[in-house]
């Protein structure tokens, strides 16, 4: 598969998300043979629960592994912090991401740290993204820690 391709699949889920009444962000891990390994979306809002970001939901859904230095996390989003620190506690060696113009998280840390790094500048999860933020700024604050 293609970046591209697997970043089909993460868009869905941050579509799902933004149905559900949710932060359209989605993400999924996949090997490195590109088989979907698990793919999830943010439930921050949903699940009442502030560590569902998509990149975690992602991760859970994949389920135990033999190891992550293989796997691919792609993602909508540049991912804050808190995922930045999974990729990187986990060894995933590579991650895919959308777009980093409505928020830039760790991915340049992960880049300086081993990580392969693809920034895609997707025009759909810039614009999901954009219309999410200017629609609801409190609830985007909020995600973001501000």
């Amino acid at each position: 598969m293609t970046p591209e391709q697997m970043l089909d699949v993460a868009v869905e889920e941050a579509r799902k998300g933004l149905s559900e009444g949710g932060i359209p962000i989605g993400a999924a891990l996949f090997s490195a043979d590109g088989e979907l390994l698990g793919s999830g979306h943010n439930r921050r809002v949903q699940d009442g629960d502030p560590s569902i970001h998509a990149e975690t939901d992602a991760f859970r859904a994949a389920g135990r592994q033999r190891g992550y230095r293989k796997t691919i996390m792609v993602t909508t989003l540049s991912p804050c912090w808190y995922c930045s620190g999974l990729v990187r506690q986990f060894n995933i060696g590579a991650l895919v991401i959308g777009e980093a113009r409505t928020f830039s998280g760790g991915h340049e840390w992960l880049a300086d740290n081993g990580v392969s790094v693809t920034l895609l500048d997707d025009e759909r999860c810039v614009t999901m993204m954009q219309d999410f933020i200017t629609a609801n700024p409190d609830l985007w604050a909020e995600d973001i820690g501000e």
